[in-house]
């Protein structure tokens, strides 16, 4: 049986064009479970990982069914940080314009007055929760006239804190909206929201097999506090890696490592959440053309990358759960290529560090350094990170 066409999910000519142009010719399976149904109007909960093509399987159906003459915004995207909210518009923009349909990104780290005239003027606006409620609190805009509401990354903006934000933001929308959730989990604090914020919906699960070719060698060393940096610097002049992508888990901590690596004429950019946007694109761009091939990112700030050239993945403070460790590791190995995932893990942190590995079925790669599992309670992972005696990170509100 020959795939599926855009045509043969309900998709205009004009749409279909514009993804020929980019190259785009057949849609993801993703694509193929959502499309439909929101074409029809359900309500959708979606279950997919990030780089699943998740962001054309909502922005095509909206812009199939907003028309060029309806209020600004008819439809509202919320996403977790400024880098999702700029990359959902550079990816749907062509669609959009398709349908002479306007569309923009509002997000803290820049120029309120200027973003508050652009949003006027949108169709479809991509926000993160805390800028929007800035805007919407100079009376800017209404949402009154919002036909479509999607959350993206559901799960991510409630581990940030925002779920007061987007309650507050979704009251302001009319309750006969259709409303799409995606998320990589639909369980727990999201399962609970998502009943209170649809109606009917239709829940679709995108689980994709693991790319052919794409592999992704984990090691786990075991390294003392004040031998981490060194540690680093070794993994870092590796002759065979490409970019680097170093996680820590805080923002302080990220800006003096870099600091650090620096001293040792290793060099590096910084990405977090109390960078403005200019600095953020900066940094990205310099490491996604190769300038700088070492990027130190917290959690939140990473969200948004996704660079094909990314050969490794160096957890330089431990992730904080299962979910953080798929998703910093799952930045490498993109496109069909092979990557490696690097974790340091200190003596009372082997507990729970083993604990992840197990859960993933990575028992080998962790018994390979040398580590064990201790019977007896440790403190929270992280509360020895880089540049921070205390471990917090302040995760609320960096997508101001």
């Amino acid at each position: 049986m020959p795939p599926k066409t855009f045509a043969d999910l309900g998709v205009s000519k004009a749409v279909a064009d514009a993804l020929t142009r980019r190259e785009i010719a057949s849609p993801f399976a993703v694509q193929e479970l959502v499309i439909p149904d929101v074409l029809a109007g359900r309500d959708v909960l979606v279950k997919s990982p990030t780089g699943s093509g998740k962001t054309l399987a909502f922005a095509i159906p909206i812009a199939e069914r907003l028309e060029a003459t309806d209020p600004r915004p008819s439809a509202l995207i919320l996403a977790p940080t400024r880098e999702l909210a700029a990359q959902i518009v550079e990816e749907s923009r062509e669609v959009a314009h398709s349908r002479a349909l306007s569309i923009a990104a509002v997000y803290g780290g820049v120029g309120i007055q200027k973003q508050e005239r652009i949003a006027q003027r949108a169709h479809i606006l991509v926000a993160t929760p805390g800028r929007l409620l800035d805007l919407l609190a100079r009376r800017s805009f209404s949402l009154a006239k919002v036909k479509i509401l999607v959350l993206d990354e559901a799960d991510r903006m409630l581990d940030m804190g925002f779920k007061p934000d987007v309650t507050r933001i979704v009251a302001q929308t009319r309750s006969t909206r259709q409303t799409l959730l995606f998320s990589a989990t639909l369980e727990g604090e999201v399962g609970r929201v998502a009943q209170a914020f649809t109606t009917n919906p239709v829940r679709r699960e995108h689980n994709p097999p693991a790319r052919k070719g794409a592999t992704v060698e984990h090691r786990f060393v075991r390294v003392a506090h004040e031998a981490k940096v060194g540690t680093l610097v070794r993994e870092l002049g590796e002759s065979e890696r490409g970019l680097a992508l170093v996680f820590v888990r805080t923002k302080r901590g990220a800006d003096r490592l870099v600091k650090r690596l620096g001293t040792l004429d290793v060099a590096a950019v910084a990405m977090h959440g109390d960078k403005s946007q200019a600095q953020r694109e900066k940094a990205l761009a310099r490491f996604e053309a190769g300038h700088v091939d070492t990027l130190v990112a917290t959690d939140v700030a990473a969200r948004g990358i996704d660079v094909d050239d990314i050969t490794h993945v160096i957890n330089f403070d431990a992730p904080e759960d299962r979910d953080a460790y798929v998703h910093r590791t799952g930045r490498t190995a993109r496109a069909g290529r092979s990557g490696t995932a690097v974790t340091f893990v200190l003596d009372d942190q082997a507990r729970d560090i083993g604990k992840i590995a197990s859960d993933l079925s990575l028992d080998r790669q962790f018994a390979e350094s040398g580590l064990r599992y201790t019977a007896t309670p440790t403190r929270p992972i992280g509360t020895r990170s880089y540049g921070s005696r205390n471990g917090s990170g302040g995760r609320r509100r960096n997508g101001r």
